[in-house]
């Protein structure tokens, strides 16, 4: 028998284990029946199916059963090299010839780590920052999750966009123009020495500042302090520059534009450096009026309705939830209004099939909202939104809040974490023959995948605690560790490449024996695909995260076990390096997909 396809033993094995216990016990296994399990590592072998909910169909206990069939599946399987019986568990060995098949199969693959297009479209939207602010620690997990789950899309056969929709007006960022106004004195990110986003939030700290001050004094005046804090100066400032900005105001636009213009320059520069992109840039700006247009008509078509006071609002008692505000009083926009023009608009610009919002758990309700009002609308998109809803990061300090200025930049947090990159690697000594500027890159590399691997090999919905000194080791669960099996493997195989070695010439059928620590390689990479898929479908690069771990620290187990080029068997030898090259390919793939460089050397 020709070596099973490699993404079909598990079926090839299903087929066979129905057919043997159809012949043993004359019954058919149902599909939900024949459900195969990884092998625990302290068993030999590698599928694992367990008898016990089957026990009933044969008459027999479930350690009879498992050694009955595993015995007449020995005897009828090619696929099989041995089993063992553990308890009601039949662990199955698969013939090497077969995982060596697989691997010449997935080594000769120049689809390796993509699947086949599904001619469906995805626009992922991340990042959607405010300009009244520089990025920060949250931003940072934003934006690495969003990316990575355009990667793994992409991979896994869909069209993707990704788009950034910032948020460039609204109160938020009239507060940081009225404190520009009132304190700024002219300054501009050339004169104070600051990137435009930090020169921007500081003024967004400063109104926080100066705003509970006037509280503070209104209060100490006799007046209560829910009216003090509507009525205080600055907020009234700010809110009359909402009213006026949407008016038009040519002086409050000329300053509108001025100092967003610092905040996307200091953006662009962050970006780059976390090395994430967009296909396109949506403002609220220019969607919010879309979102209005749409509030007419859900008024017009009597699913919108307007209160005493001129604000209109939408009811969705009837769905579970309750009355939700669409227009202020004075006909002002909110969140919600350019969020259902802003879906219109991509749904426009891409005919999406789904439309995925990667935005903080915080926002749950919100999108809840966002969608029932769409398909309230009968829009035809509705039914492919969904909301990548995923949990806070925290440090050791605690939470962090945007306007009282005690959020952890991303900025300053990405040079950090360059600098312990460069401690750690000259401790460790690992940039011999490097220069300067090849060691400064190393420690960007190094530091930057450490950041995005922490962030990324959690599960997105969970909260979390980021510890920047964990994040950047050399050993364990770790970004630096996987980037430093990648520079390993590359050693090996430039060596082998000077020594003039041709290793894709290895030939397989001359290959009768591998170790164990190769097999359970191959049957890792043989999953790959697999992974992919259900990264892709569940939204989580930590799927992806935990399997590149897996092979890098089996690989290292493979590197301390076999001689590589010293092995004394010309083809054995040429395998090995062909091998240690495809593992080394893997990781670099998955590592595209989490948006993680890999160094060629260490």
């Amino acid at each position: 028998m020709k070596p099973a396809q490699s993404n079909s033993i598990e079926e090839l094995l299903k087929e066979e284990i129905k057919s043997a216990f159809q012949d043993l016990f004359g019954y058919i296994l149902q599909e939900k029946e024949l459900a195969l399990l990884p092998t625990r590592k302290e068993f030999e072998g590698e599928y694992t199916f367990v008898t016990f909910p089957v026990a009933r169909h044969s008459k027999k206990n479930p350690q009879e059963t498992a050694a009955l069939l595993g015995e007449a599946l020995k005897k009828s399987s090619d696929l099989l090299e041995d089993f063992n019986v553990v308890k009601g568990f039949l662990n199955l060995k698969i013939n090497i010839s077969v995982w060596l098949n697989v691997f010449q199969q997935s080594f000769q693959n120049k689809s390796f780590g993509k699947l086949a297009p599904k001619g469906k479209n995805v626009v992922t939207e991340y990042s959607s920052p405010n300009t009244n602010k520089p990025l920060h620690l949250g931003h940072l997990r934003n934006n690495f999750l969003g990316y990575s789950v355009a990667q793994i899309q992409q991979a896994a056969g869909y069209e993707v966009e990704k788009v950034n929709l910032v948020n460039d007006r609204g109160i938020h960022i009239c507060k940081s123009m009225v404190a520009y106004q009132k304190f700024g004195n002219g300054e501009t990110p050339e004169s104070s020495g600051l990137k435009g986003d930090h020169l921007i939030g500081k003024y967004y700290v400063r109104f926080d500042q100066e705003y509970k001050k006037e509280i503070q004094q209104l209060v100490a005046d006799g007046l209560e302090k829910e009216k003090a804090e509507k009525s205080a100066p600055l907020l009234q400032s700010a809110q009359k520059m909402l009213r006026d900005w949407e008016d038009g105001d040519a002086t409050v636009v000329k300053l509108w534009k001025q100092m967003n213009q610092w905040v996307y320059d200091g953006f662009e520069l962050t970006y780059k450096r976390m090395g994430v992109s967009f296909d396109k840039t949506y403002h609220e700006s220019e969607t919010y009026l879309l979102g209005k247009a749409i509030v007419e008509e859900g008024m017009e078509k009597g699913l919108f309705f307007k209160k005493e006071d001129g604000s209109v609002w939408v009811d969705l008692t009837d769905e579970g939830l309750d009355e939700k505000l669409l227009l202020r009083t004075d006909g002002t926009s909110v969140y919600m209004t350019q969020d259902l023009g802003t879906a219109d608009l991509k749904y426009k610009d891409y005919t999406y099939d789904k439309s995925v919002y990667v935005v903080g758990n915080e926002q749950d309700y919100h999108f809840d909202v966002l969608f029932k009002i769409l398909k309230k609308l009968g829009r035809p998109y509705a039914d492919g939104m969904f909301h990548l809803s995923y949990g806070m990061v925290d440090l050791p300090g605690g939470k962090m809040k945007s306007r009282e200025g005690t959020v952890v930049d991303a900025d300053d947090l990405m040079t950090e974490m360059a600098e312990t990159a460069k401690r750690h690697t000259l401790e460790l000594g690992k940039i011999d023959g490097f220069d300067e500027d090849e060691a400064n890159e190393l420690y960007e590399i190094l530091a930057l995948g450490a950041l995005k691997y922490f962030l990324l090999k959690v599960d997105p919905k969970k909260r979390m605690l980021f510890n920047p000194e964990e994040s950047i080791q050399f050993h364990g669960n770790t970004g630096p560790f996987i980037q430093y099996t990648h520079a390993r493997i590359s050693a090996i195989v430039r060596r082998a490449e000077q020594l003039g070695m041709d290793y894709h010439s290895f030939d397989i059928d001359k290959m009768v024996e591998c170790g164990n620590s190769t097999r359970a390689l191959i049957f890792l990479l043989n999953d790959f695909h697999r992974l992919i898929a259900e990264a892709a479908e569940n939204y989580s690069p930590a799927v992806i995260a935990q399997f590149v771990y897996d092979v890098a620290k089996e690989y290292n187990r493979f590197y301390t076990e076999e001689p590589i080029l010293k092995e004394s068997d010309e083809n054995y030898r040429m395998f090995k390096v062909a091998f240690s090259a495809h593992v080394a390919k893997t990781i670099k793939i998955s590592m595209d997909l989490l948006g993680i460089q890999v160094p060629e050397r260490m």
